[in-house]
C-alpha cells in the first residue's frame, strides 16, 4: 500500500512506504551493504523467508546530492543526506575500496579467526562480481613499505580491489535491484524503537507512526545510524563499550605526489606515532584524482572524498583523510559527540560549510582567505570557505596531524608544500559495540548486530562480511569460535 508523497529536497513525487505485511521473519534496521548482504545469504538458503528492510534514505537510483549533480556548489543540508543515507549505505559514494585483509578495516578477528573473516570477505566480494565488480586487485609491496619503515612510517598491506565511485554504484545498483524482488525495502522510513521483548518495531514514514513484530531482527544502521543505536542500547540497559574517534583532515594536493604509491598498491595506508604526545595518525581513504565532498549527519557537515574509476572523471589531484585517534577514558562516555562537536564549531566558523586552508598557512598561524587561496597552485576540488583550522581544531590533534605531514614528506616529497589543501573537518566515529554473542546482542533473544553501525566493521569489505556471517548465525549454520565479551 502507497501513498504520494512530495519532499522538500526532491523533484520527484515519492511513495509513502507501509510494510504490506504485520509480521516478518526477519527485520533489517538499515539499508547498507552489511544489511543488504545479510538478507542476500537469507533469502538464498530459504526463499520463503518473509524480510523486510528498513532505510531512512532513498532507493539508490534516487540518490542525487546537488553538489554532486552540479546543482549547487555549498551543501543545502537535504534531509536525509543522498551521501551519506539510502539504500547501500554511504558505501554507495565512496571510492569503492574493497579491502580483502584483516590488517585493517575493522575487528571481526575478535569474533572469528582471521582465515574465516578472509573467506567471508571473498564470499561477499563473488557476490558482487557477479553484479559487475571488477576483479582486478592491487598486491601488497614490501619495496614501498620499507621507504616508509626508514622514516618511522607504517604501512599496513593488503590486497585491494578499486571499483571506483561510478562502478560501485552501478554494482550496488544491481544487486540492489534483484534484492528487491526478494525483500521488502520500505525507503524513507525510520525505526524509532524496538521492543527487545515481543520484536515490535516502531517506525515513521514521514506521515504517521506504524509498527510490525518480527521473529528476528538485525541493526545494521551504518555510521549514520550509530547514535541511534547507542541510545537504544543505553535505554536497554545493554553494556556497551565506547571504540575509539578519529578527528582531522581531509588532505588535497597534486595527484604526481603520491603517484609512485597510487599506480603499484592504489592506497597507501600509513600510521605514525607523534614524537610529541606518543599519539597515533593515521593516513587513509586514499583517492587518486578525486574529489573532495561534504557529508551531513544529523545536521552537522563532515568532510570526505571519492574518486571515479572512469579515467574521464578524473581531476588532476588526489586526496585522503589524515585523522589521529583518540581514546577517552572514565568518566566521558560520548566520544561521537565530541567527534561533531569539533566538526559543529567548523560549521559554526564557516557560516554553515566547512573549511579550507592551506598548509603553508596554517604553519604561519594565520588565516587562509579568498585571495590566498585563489594563489593556490593546488586547485580545490570543493566550494569550501576559505578560513583558519585551528579556530576549531582541538591542539593536540593540529599538532599530530602537523607533524604527520612532515614526516609524510619524507616519502613523498610535496606533501607539506605550502599550497597543500587541508579541509575540515573529517572524523571517523567507529560507534560504541554492544555485549554479543556470535553477534546476537545480549540480553535479547533474537536481536543481532551488524558492521559500522555497531563497532564491529570500518570498511566495505568487512561490513559485508559481517552480514553473511550474521546470517549464517542466524540459519543455525555457523557458531564462532571466538566469543567477545567488552
Amino acid at each position: 500500500m502507497s501513498k504520494d508523497k512530495k519532499l522538500a529536497n526532491n523533484d520527484s513525487e515519492e511513495k509513502i512506504m507501509i510494510a504490506r505485511h504485520e509480521k516478518y521473519d526477519v527485520a533489517i534496521i538499515g539499508g547498507g551493504i552489511g544489511g543488504l548482504m545479510c538478507a542476500e545469504r537469507l533469502i538464498s538458503a530459504d526463499a520463503s523467508l518473509k524480510i523486510v528492510i528498513f532505510e531512512r534514505g532513498r532507493a539508490l537510483k534516487d540518490r542525487i546530492c546537488p553538489i554532486v549533480a552540479k546543482k549547487c556548489s555549498k551543501c543545502v543540508k537535504c534531509d536525509p543526506c543522498a551521501i551519506m543515507r539510502g539504500v547501500a549505505g554511504a558505501g554507495a559514494f565512496s571510492d569503492g575500496k574493497y579491502v580483502i585483509s584483516t590488517e585493517y578495516g575493522g575487528w571481526l578477528t575478535d569474533f572469528a579467526e582471521p582465515k574465516t573473516v578472509i573467506d567471508y570477505i571473498e564470499q561477499a566480494d563473488e557476490i558482487l562480481v557477479r553484479h559487475g565488480a571488477t576483479k582486478e586487485r592491487y598486491r601488497p609491496s614490501d619495496e614501498l613499505k620499507l621507504k616508509c619503515l626508514k622514516y618511522d612510517l607504517h604501512m599496513q598491506q593488503a590486497e585491494l580491489k578499486h571499483l571506483g565511485t561510478d562502478e560501485n554504484f552501478s554494482t550496488m545498483l544491481s544487486f540492489t535491484d534483484e534484492l528487491s524482488n526478494k525483500a521488502e525495502i520500505l525507503t524513507l522510513t525510520e525505526v524509532v524503537d524496538v521492543d527487545k521483548t515481543d520484536g515490535t518495531i516502531r517506525y515513521t514514514n514521514g506521515c504517521d507512526t506504524l509498527s510490525l513484530k518480527a521473529d528476528k531482527i538485525v541493526f545494521a544502521v551504518g555510521r549514520a545510524g550509530s547514535d541511534f543505536f547507542a541510545k537504544w542500547c543505553r535505554k536497554q540497559n545493554i553494556r556497551l563499550a565506547n571504540n575509539q574517534v578519529d578527528v582531522g583532515v581531509r588532505v588535497e594536493l597534486p595527484k604526481l605526489v603520491w603517484q609512485a604509491f597510487s599506480e603499484k598498491i592504489y592506497e597507501p595506508k600509513i600510521w605514525y606515532r607523534s614524537k610529541n604526545y606518543g599519539d597515533t595518525t593515521r593516513m587513509f581513504c586514499f583517492n587518486e584524482g578525486g574529489n573532495v565532498v561534504v557529508e551531513n549527519t544529523d545536521g552537522v557537515l563532515t568532510v570526505n572524498g571519492h574518486a571515479y574509476k572512469a579515467k574521464e572523471k578524473k581531476t588532476e589531484n588526489s586526496n585522503f583523510a589524515l585523522l589521529t585517534t583518540t581514546r577517552f577514558t572514565e568518566p566521558f562516555k560520548e566520544p561521537i559527540e565530541y567527534a561533531k562537536y569539533v566538526a559543529s564549531l567548523a560549521n559554526k566558523i564557516s557560516g554553515g560549510s566547512v573549511l579550507v586552508q592551506r598548509f603553508g598557512d596554517l604553519i604561519k598561524g594565520r588565516r587562509t582567505n579568498e585571495e590566498r587561496l585563489k594563489q593556490s597552485t593546488t586547485r580545490p576540488t570543493l566550494d569550501a570557505v576559505a578560513g583558519d583550522l585551528s579556530l576549531c581544531m582541538p591542539k593536540r590533534q593540529l599538532d599530530n596531524i602537523i607533524e604527520t605531514i612532515y614526516a609524510l614528506d619524507k616519502i613523498a616529497p610535496g606533501t607539506a608544500n605550502y599550497d597543500t589543501l587541508l579541509y575540515g573537518i573529517e572524523c571517523k566515529y567507529y560507534s560504541a559495540r554492544p555485549d554479543t554473542e556470535n553477534f546476537r546482542i545480549k540480553g535479547t533473544e533474537n536481536i543481532y548486530a551488524v558492521g559500522d553501525g555497531a563497532g564491529f566493521t570500518r570498511s566495505l569489505s568487512q561490513a559485508a562480511a559481517n552480514g553473511l556471517m550474521t546470517a549464517d548465525v542466524m540459519l543455525g549454520k555457523k557458531t564462532f569460535s571466538k566469543t567477545h565479551n567488552n
